[in-house]
């Protein structure tokens, strides 16, 4: 077999004539950009509006500094004339309230009735019931005493009297300072509020007054060994002073009787 014609041998690879990297023509130079110009005027028209400030400033003082000084009004007040003649007179006890609850505080209570008598227990020293003896009136003494003290108690006027062997009565007026809030109306709501909780209690508005309210008890007080005790009250507010008022007797109280004594009381405050 005839042998095959070897392979021819490749042409030698072409290189450039140059060992040398080419060179290549400089690039020419940029030209400024936008950009820059607006940045440069900027800044000019920036210096040019400091200047016209600067300029004006100094212009609007050689003004002033050039014109007479302004007048000044002058501070002295025209003379009021004084008012001749007497004052108006104060207004008597009728006319203002609070010549009435600043003075005796015992002068408020009603007067008792014509043929009644001590009680077993007379509260307080010649009709003054103190923070303390008042405190005691209550189930829990110790925190009456400390409520009293941040309701601003400013003191406190009672009586009492008993009618035949088994009818009794007691009132209490009870005055606060009031220079943070209405203690008296918070008093009397507060007691209003133990009133209700009795058995079948009834209550009515006492006239004259915005909210005071009479409470009858049906359901009397029974321990061994004593007769049942009936109960009837009232509490009531105006102004400063709160009003307390309590029944007892042996027999049911009438709605009439305490209706009538709370309002005749209410009405000398």
């Amino acid at each position: 077999m005839a042998a095959l014609p070897e392979a021819a041998e490749a042409p030698e690879a072409a290189v450039p004539v140059s060992a040398e990297a080419p060179v290549w023509p400089e690039a020419p130079e940029a030209a400024p950009s936008a950009s820059r110009r607006r940045g440069r005027t900027t800044s000019l028209i920036a210096a040019a509006a400091v200047l016209g400030v600067v300029a004006g400033t100094c212009t609007g003082y050689l003004i002033q500094a050039d014109r007479e000084p302004t007048e000044l009004p002058s501070l002295s007040q025209p003379v009021v004339a004084q008012a001749k003649g007497k004052g108006p007179e104060p207004l008597s006890a009728a006319q203002d309230r609070r010549v009435r609850t600043d003075g005796d505080l015992r002068k408020l209570l009603l007067e008792r009735p014509g043929g009644a008598r001590d009680t077993s227990y007379t509260p307080g020293h010649d009709g003054w019931v103190g923070l303390a003896e008042y405190a005691e009136g209550f189930e829990k003494p110790a925190g009456a005493f400390s409520g009293a003290i941040s309701d601003e108690f400013r003191r406190s006027a009672a009586t009492t009297w008993r009618v035949g062997s088994t009818y009794n009565v007691r009132i209490q007026l009870v005055q606060y300072r009031q220079e943070e809030h209405l203690a008296a109306a918070d008093s009397a709501a507060d007691l209003q509020y133990w009133a209700e909780k009795g058995a079948g209690t009834r209550s009515w508005t006492v006239p004259g007054t915005g909210d005071g309210m009479a409470y009858v008890h049906p359901t009397p007080d029974a321990k061994p060994g004593y007769q049942p005790v009936y109960s009837a009250e009232a509490h009531a507010w105006r102004g400063d002073i709160a009003m307390q008022l309590w029944m007892f007797d042996t027999k049911p109280i009438s709605k009439e009787k305490i209706m009538d004594l709370a309002a005749r009381q209410m009405g000398r405050l």
